[in-house]
């Protein structure tokens, strides 16, 4: 003789409440066979209902034995315990505990997606089951749109999803009218002449009447045991054949995880969306700090290189801050001439520095007046964009012409007369125009007027003196800096007498100083940004614990039609790092509206987008999804799905 489907040997289920422990089930002894209709009857509180969440493995004894098909249910994990609610029992609720977002046929299509049913045979065994419970014009039709009656045989068809070789239907006709309810037990009596096993728990006479065996219990006990037709043949139904798609069944389950989060998503679009807004910041605020770092790193490079990457300027002094420089008198014109002879200068131009103020009719401009040889544009890499630049005889006969940048134009000529020709007085020195720079926009002196002279027009004509303020070196573009700058540094100690009254500034040194200098203000400026991420890592777990308290009936239900703890897990996972990744989404599409807005207000702010910066927010925003979701998902997985199903 087989074994019987279902035994229960000395069952007990104890709760505590407070100090007492309180025993629902009282060592109960049942044995159910295959394709009866057994109907459990007793009063509210008298334990039916805990016995069928523990039959149908919703719920665990407290002790005693259970077995199903000879296997012991006790010694089962969670995940065995899913399996067996999605492979044998199909259950049918009092309030149908349907899931509202859902249409029927999505309904009913639930416990085949965590049994791994691929998507087109699933579709088409609920619209089948619906189409013969007569529902065929309301497959596309939400909870809400449904009658109780309606939604009730959509509850029966979803129990039939997996095959349903056990009915579990706790109190099903209580929240029916009469005809819907006496619809449904003629239902359930086809589906036991099917081969069904059907178990009904209800306090109602007539609806247990309708079973072939009666099972009374009071007070946590059976009391009584009785068969009302013991002609009736046992019957089992064929296990349903359910194709399985392989690989992609994790696809499917994968699939649905991520539509349940976006429809969890679009059903609070506000809260989503408030959810998503730390997010937003955090991740625009990064993006914009890193594009307005590397746009400014950019533009000053770009300003650098304009004057040369390999230029090697000599000053006075020991360094920057010396005191003493203003006194030291060593560098001179022959300097800059022995350093123009050796093998590694392109080009050298002395300087000689000071301020003036510069007439033009009854216009005073105070001005930079800069004293150069005839390679200073060449090795400043200044472009004239009007005229011309002097040459060495202009320096030779230390003529009074001039080189005026824009800035200078603007302030002499404000009335957009053509400079060139024109003679302005610099000091008590009249000098003509001949050529106009354009303004580096870089440096000191970028914002002032500037004039360019022959540096021996400055010092004989204006200054008065013999000696430069500094020297600047094009190194030629194939000889190494550092060796460069040794070289010229032994030349000079040796013109001086050995003495080294002067200090050299390399320009890699300055583009170097510069880059470190964006890169560690860049990444605090980005550390405080990332601040805010964490801020809206944290609101996301807030929010997905509210979530998880919200939907704790849905986690129940799903639960109870197979879904295992890792399905859970994984639904509001990937709900955070959907929230997560469409906000970070959102967040570089606001730093690029923002950086258009900016670049049209502030034409001279550069923000450069970095397609590295731009993947690394994305990956953080990921991420913060990942590790701030993981405890309410995890929080959410671990239900018991009893305990579950019973919160409103």
């Amino acid at each position: 003789m087989s074994a019987p489907l279902i035994s229960i040997s000395k069952l007990r289920r104890e709760f505590r409440n407070g100090e007492e422990v309180v025993a629902v089930l009282k060592d109960v002894d049942l044995t159910i066979e295959r394709g009866e209709m057994i109907a459990i009857m007793g009063a509210s509180g008298s334990g039916k209902s805990t016995l069928m969440n523990i039959l149908g493995c919703l719920d665990r004894a407290s002790a005693g034995t259970y077995e199903f098909e000879g296997r012991d249910v006790a010694a089962m994990d969670a995940d065995e315990l899913a399996e067996l609610r999605r492979e044998h029992f199909g259950f049918i609720f009092q309030r149908y505990q349907l899931l509202p977002d859902l249409d029927a046929v999505q309904n009913v299509e639930v416990p085949a997606i965590y049994a791994g049913m691929e998507a087109g045979a699933r579709q088409e065994r609920a619209v089948d089951l619906l189409t013969r419970l007569g529902l065929g014009d309301r497959l596309d039709h939400r909870p809400s749109e449904l009658s109780g009656g309606q939604q009730q045989r959509v509850s029966v068809a979803r129990a039939l999803m997996n095959g349903g070789e056990v009915i579990l239907a706790d109190e099903p006709t209580g929240a029916l009218d009469k005809k819907s309810g006496e619809d449904l037990m003629a239902l359930l009596e086809e589906l036991h002449a099917d081969g069904h096993t059907v178990i009904l728990v209800t306090h109602d006479q007539n609806v247990a009447s309708r079973a072939e065996r009666i099972v009374e219990i009071s007070d946590g006990r059976i009391i009584a045991d009785r068969r009302q037709d013991e002609g009736a043949a046992a019957r089992s139904v064929d296990p349903l054949a359910r194709p399985k798609a392989g690989w992609r069944e994790g696809f499917d389950r994968g699939m649905e995880v991520v539509r349940t989060a976006v429809r969890a998503m679009r059903a609070h679009k506000l809260r989503t969306f408030l959810t998503m807004l730390g997010i937003i910041i955090g991740i625009a605020s990064v993006v914009s700090v890193v594009a307005l770092g590397q746009g400014s790193q950019q533009a000053v490079l770009a300003q650098i290189s304009s004057i040369g990457t390999n230029t090697i300027t000599i000053a006075p002094g020991s360094g920057f801050g010396d005191r003493t420089a203003g006194r030291i008198r060593t560098l001179l014109a022959t300097d800059a001439d022995a350093l123009a002879r050796q093998p590694y200068a392109d080009s050298v131009t002395p300087r000689v520095s000071s301020n003036g103020t510069a007439l033009f009719g009854n216009l005073s401009v105070t001005t930079s007046i800069t004293g150069v040889g005839p390679d200073y544009f060449r090795v400043s890499g200044t472009t004239i964009s009007q005229g011309s630049s002097f040459g060495q005889q202009s320096v030779d006969e230390r003529a009074q012409d001039a080189v005026i940048d824009t800035n200078a134009v603007s302030a002499l000529f404000p009335n957009g007369e053509n400079p060139i020709g024109q003679v302005i007085v610099i000091g008590k020195v009249p000098v003509r125009v001949i050529g106009v720079a354009t303004t580096s926009g870089f440096g000191p002196g970028a914002s002032n007027a500037n004039v360019y002279l022959p540096y021996t027009t400055v010092m004989d004509r204006i200054l008065g003196r013999n000696y430069l303020s500094g020297i600047t070196i094009r190194v030629a573009d194939t000889y190494d800096m550092d060796t460069a700058e040794a070289e010229i540094t032994a030349l000079l100690v040796t013109l001086h007498g050995g003495t080294q009254d002067f200090f050299l500034q390399n320009s890699n040194t300055i583009r170097d100083t510069i880059q470190s200098t964006s890169q560690t203000l860049t990444l605090l400026i980005s550390a405080i940004a990332v601040i805010s991420l964490v801020v809206g890592g944290i609101g996301v777990m807030n929010i997905m614990l509210v979530s998880v308290s919200e939907r704790t009936k849905e986690i129940g239900i799903r639960m109870a039609v197979g879904a295992r703890g890792g399905d859970i897990l994984q639904q509001f996972l990937v709900e955070a790092v959907l929230v997560c990744f469409i906000g970070g989404a959102a967040g570089i599409g606001l730093s690029f509206a923002v950086g258009a807005i900016v670049k049209q207000f502030v034409p001279t702010i550069t923000l450069s987008y970095s397609p590295l910066s731009i993947v690394v927010a994305v990956l953080s925003s990921t991420a913060i999804g990942l590790a701030f979701g993981f405890f309410p998902a995890r929080s959410a997985s671990r239900l018991d799905p009893v305990d579950a199903l019973a919160r409103e």
